[in-house]
């Protein structure tokens, strides 16, 4: 192949030896898929005369006899920007869930289908598949064998809700197949952000609107060590010999602490200047808080510090009051272990007043584009099964996860950025130039697939 002159432009040579262009096949759309060709005399049939003397059906020169002794160089320009480039693949997993799962999940992924049809360099692939309870009904288990194989073949997921009173708190429960998928997928990094989608919603705080304006920051949660995974031992209350003792066990290691407080500092440092980090732990009580707030303490000196980070250690039952009480002072990035972040998550989630707003992500990876990172992307609430078929759940929390999803696994922030600016629009008081059309949980009217509409109506107009 010749050599790319310093304009990008490929120039071609005939050579006697070829009796054609200087590829395997002169035909232009046989070059390699990463190249587009614009040939000003391209390949075309030839007279008997000129096939004789040519030994080939084509040639990219008008005949004379000589033409091939001379060197003749046809341009082939080969733009940088190829317009016959063959488009990336990203697989999206969709599990709808339970409940109100699937009717939020039909509104993200017809963000995530606008967005690949209006792409020039990659599309998505959506497939859904059986997760929950409805798998339970299907499969006889949460997490089916099909739906895990598919999940950890695919660069994202995104799920709507699992769970109901239908299958209660039986042996079998849906539950079991969302931890089932963390763990075997080793989503290891629950992050959910705590801000307001639109600041005409400070009225739907809980906090006056002078404590929760300007709140936002992010939790970081380790989501597969702790107490949820360690060795338990269920009471046996019906054996009158048994003592009736019941335990969960707390294991951290120096790894799990480690690889948890890169990823917060890596999020730390996508803000200019970085977000502090805030950990949080119970380090006066537990041997393993102890370990975390060293681990954390040291990774940051040794890694961070000269880039900038930051960090101060609190106790889990100060950072709670904190959170209530004036939680701005938690601004940036609040890391902690898997069960308190389970409560400060749940806790700093009804800040922005609505649990349909927020979304969130877990990952199996650093989201820094340097390689694969799958993750799992949901909004934060239940499956609602109250109001489940009657198109009225909020589902921004589902469509800024599918912004997530673009940002972390498929590492298109700046379309992450236009979901978000549409989902702004959208809910934005009219005075400020928004639409203000919401859902019955923001005090509105409208449905979800009236939220949805909007959104991707706005989104277009952004693309």
């Amino acid at each position: 192949m010749p050599e790319r002159t310093t304009n990008d432009v490929w120039t071609v040579a005939f050579s006697p030896l070829s009796r054609c262009i200087g590829f395997p096949d002169p035909s232009p759309t046989q070059l390699k898929p990463h190249f587009s060709v614009t040939a000003q005399d391209p390949p075309r049939p030839l007279s008997e005369e000129h096939r004789k003397h040519c030994g080939t059906p084509f040639c990219c020169s008008s005949f004379s006899p000589d033409h091939h002794n001379k060197p003749l160089t046809p341009s082939f320009e080969l733009p940088q920007t190829s317009t016959i480039m063959s488009k990336q693949t990203y697989n999206v997993v969709v599990l709808p869930g339970d409940g109100i799962g699937p009717e939020v999940v039909e509104q993200a992924t017809r963000v995530l289908e606008l967005i690949s049809s209006k792409s020039t360099t990659f599309s998505i692939n959506l497939k859904s598949y059986d997760f929950g309870g409805c798998a339970i009904d299907s499969a006889g288990k949460p997490l089916p064998d099909d739906t895990l194989a598919a999940c950890k073949e695919a660069d994202a997921i995104l799920m709507g809700s699992v769970g109901g009173p239908k299958w209660g708190v039986g042996k079998v429960r849906p539950e079991q197949g969302l931890l089932a998928l963390r763990k075997e997928l080793d989503l290891y990094a629950n992050i959910r952000p705590c801000l307001f989608p639109s600041e005409s919603l400070l009225s739907h705080s809980p906090l006056k609107p002078e404590v929760a304006k300007g709140v936002s920051f992010i939790v970081v949660r380790e989501l597969v060590k702790g107490l949820y995974f360690g060795d338990r031992q269920e009471a046996n209350l019906d054996d009158p010999s048994s003592d009736g003792a019941a335990y969960d066990t707390m294991v951290y290691n120096k790894f799990d602490v480690e690889r948890i407080t890169k990823l917060a500092s890596y999020l730390a440092l996508q803000s200019n200047p970085p977000a502090p980090l805030h950990s949080i732990d119970k380090a006066n009580v537990l041997a393993t808080s102890r370990l975390w707030r060293r681990v954390v303490q040291d990774t940051v000196d040794s890694q961070f510090a000269s880039r900038g980070i930051t960090v101060d250690h609190s106790l889990v039952d100060s950072a709670s009051m904190v959170m209530v009480s004036n939680p701005r002072k938690l601004n940036g990035i609040v890391l902690t272990e898997n069960m308190f972040g389970d409560i400060l998550s749940d806790e700093s989630s009804v800040i922005p007043g609505a649990l349909g707003l927020l979304p969130s992500a877990s990952l199996s990876g650093l989201p820094d584009g340097k390689g694969k990172c799958n993750g799992l992307y949901e909004p934060i609430h239940g499956s609602a099964p109250d109001i489940a078929g009657k198109g009225i759940a909020n589902p921004v929390g589902t469509i800024l996860s599918a912004a997530m999803l673009l940002r972390y696994s498929l590492n298109q922030g700046e379309l992450a950025d236009k979901v978000e600016a549409a989902v702004r629009k959208v809910l934005d008081a009219k005075d400020i130039g928004g639409l203000e059309l919401r859902t019955a949980d923001l005090g509105g009217k409208h449905g979800s697939k009236d939220v949805g509409d909007q959104v991707v109506a706005v989104l277009e107009s952004l693309l």
